[in-house]
């Protein structure tokens, strides 16, 4: 009897040690944080892929939407664990960042949002726009909404005459590159007098920081019109046009229009750099104003594992309809799947 009772009392003390030590471990556990910077484009889609990155992996994503340029300068210094930009990276900014990768991790439209009081249109329809047409009114060449040429496009439409303020974005921004590189697709002259970047010289207009700055300017300024993500359009309940692509059309920045003008690329470069503004005529449901984001990762790095969990997921679990279809965002093409998957292999552990 006795030699029973100690063992059970033994093996009551060793399960308690058990317990004791799996509490213990639990207490001492501290997620993995992942810290990153950058684009405010795909900050909507980031903030809802946090919380399954984080149920899936146990990871912290941390995230700061300052900007495009912030993130690259951000990542190239490696005050961060990844950046993300909308404009690919420069051959100046990969010599700079010293080992990193780009890789396309999300697809959407730059809505043109405006503020027009007393519009009429058409029953279940958009304010019509070209890019020749934008060109001109953010170069202060058309600086009324009654003008002939904007009327001309929307004939059925009532426009009141109303002064238009064109809002911008201030410092270098994702947004503003893939604005100003469809510009300079779709119109000669904006090419010519002011070019591609993610910062330009303005012309003429109101500047604001970051894409909500730029949806609450719009939001509170009759007359107003911008360039913005779709998802911040959205947020903001902002009215947005439909613009024409080379097909004739005009279509408006949905799901579906982007991910048509997403599948223009049939072969990905070996840095991932991808172009689809104004894609050709043989897309007729292609928005024009469409672009793939970038996550920039080092190549080594001490996190390196964990970044490539999380990047994977974004690029398989993170399409799927229920993270990005309230956004706006489209499902990548397989073939830019393909080269993104490639691309992160090459992330590997710092020595």
């Amino acid at each position: 009897m006795k030699t029973k009772g100690l063992a059970l009392l033994i093996a009551a003390v060793s399960a308690l040690a058990l317990v004791a030590g799996a509490g213990a471990r639990q207490q001492s556990h501290t997620a993995t944080t992942i810290t990153g910077a950058g684009s405010t484009f795909v900050s909507p889609l980031v903030s809802v892929w946090t919380p399954a990155v984080g149920s899936a992996f146990d990871y912290t994503v941390q995230y700061s939407a300052v900007g495009s340029g912030a993130g690259i300068a951000a990542i190239t210094s490696r005050q961060v664990d990844f950046g993300a930009s909308d404009a690919p990276l420069t051959p100046d900014q990969f010599n700079a960042c010293n080992g990193c990768v780009q890789i396309p991790w999300a697809l959407a439209g730059t809505a043109i949002p405006y503020d027009i009081p007393n519009l009429t249109l058409p029953k279940n329809s958009n304010l019509n726009l070209s890019g020749d047409v934008i060109a001109k009114i953010f170069m202060g060449q058309i600086t009324n909404w009654n003008d002939p040429a904007i009327k001309a496009l929307n004939p059925k439409a009532s426009i009141p005459d109303l002064k238009i303020t064109p809002v911008f974005r201030t410092g270098n921004s994702g947004t503003t590159y893939n604005f100003t590189d469809y510009l300079s697709a779709a119109s000669g002259e904006w090419k010519s007098k002011i070019g591609t970047g993610q910062s330009v010289n303005w012309p003429t207009g109101t500047g604001a920081s970051g894409s909500a700055g730029v949806a609450g300017v719009v939001a509170n300024t009759p007359g107003a019109v911008a360039y913005v993500d779709t998802a911040f359009a959205i947020a903001n309940h902002l009215r947005f046009a439909s613009i024409k692509n080379r097909a004739g059309k005009f279509v408006a920045p949905s799901i579906r229009n982007v991910a048509a003008a997403g599948g223009a690329v049939t072969k990905v470069p070996a840095n991932n750099e991808l172009h689809i503004v104004d894609p050709a005529k043989s897309l007729p449901t292609a928005y024009p104003i469409a672009t793939y984001t970038y996550i920039i990762l080092p190549s080594k790095s001490a996190k390196a594992a964990e970044l490539r969990k999380m990047v994977f997921w974004a690029l398989t679990q993170g399409q799927q309809a229920k993270y990005t279809a309230k956004l706006w965002f489209a499902p990548i093409p397989k073939n830019v799947l393909a080269a993104s998957e490639k691309t992160l292999k090459h992330v590997t552990p710092a020595t």
